[in-house]
């Protein structure tokens, strides 16, 4: 379960929500958010797997036939994980030699694409909002060699995937480790670190921290996809899943501050570095301009001489047009997501020595990080196929394994298209959360109120799992699928290389995806209001 819910979350969002929200302030509501949301649902999935001993469709068909659509209508996620996974495989490919992306007008929008690398790198990448664009045919071959991994990993169910999983949930570690040990050794690592963890508690009266730290620990902890009550299923019966849920939760939550600490120690170098090459810049506009001598200014005497020319020629100094070199504005430029993966921290590994094994190493880890994570996804897809008994029983698994491979390998071409990036920052923010959230209400709602926390557990739970379970968590739930709907509702669809005026809402594309999160619990209630009678399934023999 560690290998499943430590994934690509841990590594680019967090930091970048640490980052963006005062630093060690974010840390507040996202701990605040552990404990009252994250523990709270993942001992739950863990328990009801463990006690029903079959998939998500299964246990929740058990608690209730309402709750059956839960199992179903899992959010997308498989595919559009995928494409950030053949992300990180692609990458290393070219044979090392990093350039930095330089912005260049598009063919089809007739204006330059932007002035950040980011906004240059997704122009060229996925072209002009309006047009699909081409597949990439080099991101599609990496999107099946991912795929074909994933197969052979899963090949054999939970046997296959067990062994995988060793090297994939550790091999993040290690190169975590070497970056931080790295990442500290480069000057400008103690102001990166300074930066990230100075806290600016201003920012959390705005009610947009505390949304974005309630849905960090849907991503960071892989709630209510269904891979974990699948991967519970497998535990003995008497497994203590509540030791597991505590643990796993803050093993997680403190990968995802140790990844945020080496990354940081790298992005402050990069800051540092960037820093330094506009002070140069600086210096030789005033060495030509004043005829000085050269090397006669450096970096430290820069400001001396600076006021110096200030006070005795101002004007002089005023026509230079020099640039404005803050340490915390290089500081301050960050992305989310696959900007901060495959842009903000590639341009800092640029700039390192042996910058090829370096990336080599990153995007690896990436890669990995990619796979541990779709594991749990497929068995959260083949578990409930199984159980159901959807297929012939002449059927091999390892035909249905390779049949669900392909379908979610179909799926995801579309991330592979020019338009691809648009199409998985639709996924990330609106089939994923909202989905989850709903998913979880129902979940917790169920499991507290319709099943009941004595009957899963098989003893009367402590006064924190009866509180949350009962009345914090489904309330907080519901608080933020409110307050996430409507922050979206109010902001429009946009984009950070690309924002234009549409002729039709692109929300229309978006807003489907949780609807169909309602689908089964409120279309089984409308063909049959009347209270179902519960049922165990046989489930799995231990």
């Amino acid at each position: 379960c560690i290998g499943f819910a430590v994934g690509l979350g841990n590594i680019w969002r967090f930091p970048y929500l640490c980052q963006t929200y005062g630093g060690g302030a974010f840390l507040i509501p996202y701990f605040v958010a552990l404990v009252l949301e994250g523990i709270p649902l993942f001992h739950i999935e863990l328990a009801i797997g463990q006690h029903l001993r079959t998939g998500s469709v299964g246990v929740w068909k058990a608690v209730s036939p309402y709750l059956g659509g839960v199992g179903r209508l899992r959010p997308p996620l498989p595919p559009s994980r995928s494409a950030s996974s053949s992300h990180g495989l692609r990458s290393p490919i070219p044979g090392g030699r990093f350039v930095p992306p330089k912005p260049k007008r598009g063919p089809e929008c007739g204006a330059p694409c932007g002035v950040s690398p980011e906004s240059a790198r997704r122009r060229q990448a996925a072209g002009c909002p309006r047009s699909r664009g081409c597949v990439q045919w080099r991101l599609l071959s990496c999107l099946a060699a991912s795929w074909a991994v994933v197969y052979v990993c899963v090949i054999r169910g939970i046997e296959s995937t067990g062994k995988a999983i060793y090297f994939t949930a550790l091999f993040p570690y290690l190169v975590l480790t070497i970056f931080l040990i790295r990442g500290l050794s480069l000057p400008g690592a103690v102001e990166g670190l300074t930066y990230l963890f100075t806290p600016d508690v201003r920012i959390l009266q705005s009610p947009r921290v505390w949304l974005d730290a309630a849905t960090q620990i849907f991503f960071s902890l892989s709630l209510a996809f269904g891979g974990h009550i699948a991967f519970a299923s497998y535990n003995p019966p008497r497994n203590n899943c509540e030791k597991d849920a505590v643990i796993i939760s803050l093993v997680n939550s403190l990968t995802s501050l140790y990844a945020s600490i080496a990354m940081f120690s790298v992005l402050g170098f990069k800051a540092a570095n960037d820093h330094g090459r506009c002070l140069d810049r600086n210096i030789l506009r005033l060495i030509n301009a004043f005829e000085l001598p050269d090397q006669s200014v450096d970096r430290d005497d820069y400001a001396a001489v600076l006021t110096h020319l200030n006070a005795t020629q101002p004007e002089r100094v005023a026509r230079l047009g020099l640039e404005t070199c803050r340490l915390e504005d290089f500081l301050d430029k960050s992305a989310s997501g696959t900007g901060l993966a495959f842009i903000i921290f590639t341009e800092a590994i640029l700039h390192m020595p042996g910058a090829p094994g370096w990336a080599v190493l990153f995007f690896g880890m990436l890669f990995t990080l990619g796979l541990s994570s779709m594991f749990g996804n497929m068995e959260s897809i083949i578990t409930p196929l199984l159980d159901m008994g959807v297929t012939h029983r002449f059927v091999p698994k390892e035909v249905l394994t390779g049949l669900a491979c392909l379908v979610c390998f179909l799926s995801a071409i579309c991330f592979t298209l020019q338009s691809g990036n648009y199409w998985l920052e639709i996924f990330d923010n609106y089939a994923a959360p909202l989905n989850l959230m709903v998913f979880a209400f129902f979940e917790v709602v169920g499991v507290a109120y319709v099943y009941g926390v004595q009957r899963m557990t098989g003893r009367r739970p402590g006064l924190y799992w009866q509180v949350t379970w009962k009345v914090v968590s489904p309330l907080l739930l519901l608080t933020i699928f409110v307050a996430y709907v409507a922050t979206l509702a109010r902001t429009p669809l946009s984009y950070k290389a690309w924002d234009t005026q549409y002729v039709r809402p692109p929300g229309g594309l978006a807003w489907p995806f949780p609807g169909a999160a309602l689908r089964g619990p409120v279309g089984r209630l409308r063909r049959d209001p009347r209270p179902p009678e519960l049922q165990r399934p046989t489930g799995r023999q231990s």
